[in-house]
């Protein structure tokens, strides 16, 4: 059985989300906030295995050196943001309109993620590509439900006005490889609620 739970962090309210089974734990978009999620592992009471990002803006990635280091684990990313963990520029938190957060630069992750499926410790999920908010976004399909990043919210999608942003690939990356997926499924997005796949392809109104 494995299980999944949110942690709204930082001051745009990122979703980190902690997904565990009777063992082991994983850690996915640590946004801030390190001591918090920290307290929540050890309360839940499993062992942490990987951090996992859905795509390396800084409001999804300002934790991770926190939650890496303390717990020595490795850390996963898409190849196609690989760079941006160490560039503030191309993470965000260096741009003018962030000067209220300290730039963030991280080790370069120990692994880069292909699009397959993987098993850590018997949580078995599968990476689908969701490009269109950034250009390495992925989501992350689970038996029983689907982690999204920012390419998809309860009635809206993530925005496309920042570097490698495209509205047409996002829309595409949403009806390819999201709206293809069980209508019954919940859907955890980067900020907000989680919404479910049929809500969306009946009422988002993007795609109505």
């Amino acid at each position: 059985m494995i299980h999944i739970e949110r942690l709204v962090t930082g001051p745009v309210q990122e979703n980190c989300y902690l997904v565990y089974n009777e063992h082991s734990l994983l850690v996915i978009d640590p946004g801030a906030e390190g001591d918090r999620i920290i307290q929540e592992i050890s309360r839940i009471g499993r062992k942490p295995i990987a951090v996992l990002l859905t795509h390396t803006h800084y409001d999804h990635i300002g934790a991770v050196e926190q939650i890496r280091n303390h717990y020595k684990v490795p850390l996963y990313v898409s190849p196609l943001e690989q760079e941006w963990l160490g560039d503030p520029i191309l993470n965000l938190s260096g741009l003018g309109s962030h000067n209220d957060i300290p730039d963030i630069i991280l080790q370069p992750a120990e692994y880069e993620f292909e699009l397959k499926d993987y098993d850590f410790d018997g949580m078995r999920f599968t990476v689908i590509p969701t490009p269109g908010h950034s250009i390495g976004s992925v989501s992350f399909l689970f038996d029983d439900f689907v982690i999204v990043g920012d390419a998809l919210f309860r009635g809206s999608i993530g925005r496309t006005d920042l570097h490698t942003g495209d509205l047409q690939q996002l829309l595409y990356s949403i009806k390819a490889y999201l709206f293809t997926l069980p209508r019954e499924l919940p859907a955890y997005p980067g900020h907000g609620d989680a919404t479910t796949i049929g809500r969306e392809i009946d009422t988002n109104p993007f795609f109505n």
